[in-house]
């Protein structure tokens, strides 16, 4: 049975880049393979409201394991009181691996949401970026662009499921949206992941399905 998608839900896809596909800088788990899928969702223009994020990082990025001296990708280290995972140097602006993935039609995308792009503050969510120095997590303007169109439901993919498009559900349902998940639409940085970020996805209430019961 098809699901119906109302006209006040967006579609929202996380950092479809190819800075997360295999080859390059911090490739997730067959990321290349929702490419596809994804295409295929956008050419049915199945939702009135099409929103992409861009993770968009300067180079030097305080994320970035480069920055710390005798630190290795991957390494937690504390910042601003909390874990700060460190990354390899990636979607660096204006780099071809920052950009949205060529191979995807985006012309019915409504609008981008970069993040990351502060150099001292990290970005996961396509809400609100890490904690800063303030303590805060300061808003981009999704929110505010989502709920100027009268938006109440979102759907979420792209990557990586356990990282970018987690937090971007996180923060959905905190803002009081009906978060939906299209998990084959996602891949994770590790499989190995997936048990735990499944039930993360359960404990938040996000109901987790296939594109194809849209399709």
């Amino acid at each position: 049975m098809s699901h119906p998608i109302s006209s006040r839900a967006a579609l929202i896809l996380v950092d479809v880049q190819p800075d997360f596909m295999p080859g390059g800088a911090l490739a997730c788990h067959e990321g290349e393979a929702i490419i596809p899928g994804i295409d295929q969702l956008l050419k049915k223009r199945a939702f009135q409201h099409v929103v992409a994020t861009q993770d968009w990082h300067p180079a030097g990025h305080i994320s970035f394991a480069t920055s710390h001296p005798g630190r290795e990708p991957f390494d937690r280290i504390p910042l601003y009181g909390h874990a700060q995972t460190l990354w390899p140097p990636h979607c660096v602006q204006d780099t071809p691996g920052a950009e949205l993935h060529p191979a995807i039609d985006w012309s019915v995308v409504d609008t981008v949401i970069r993040k990351g792009d502060d150099p001292l503050v990290d970005s996961y969510s396509g809400f609100r970026e890490n904690h800063g120095p303030n303590g805060k997590r300061p808003a981009t303007r999704l929110h505010a662009w989502l709920r100027e169109r009268g938006v109440d439901e979102v759907y979420v993919c792209g990557l990586a499921r356990d990282v970018c498009v987690l937090w971007t559900a996180q923060d959905a349902v905190d803002l009081g949206y009906r978060t939906h998940v299209l998990w084959d639409l996602t891949r994770p940085v590790s499989p190995t992941t997936d048990i735990a970020t499944r039930l993360r996805y359960d404990q938040l209430g996000v109901d987790v399905m296939t594109f194809t019961a849209i399709v």
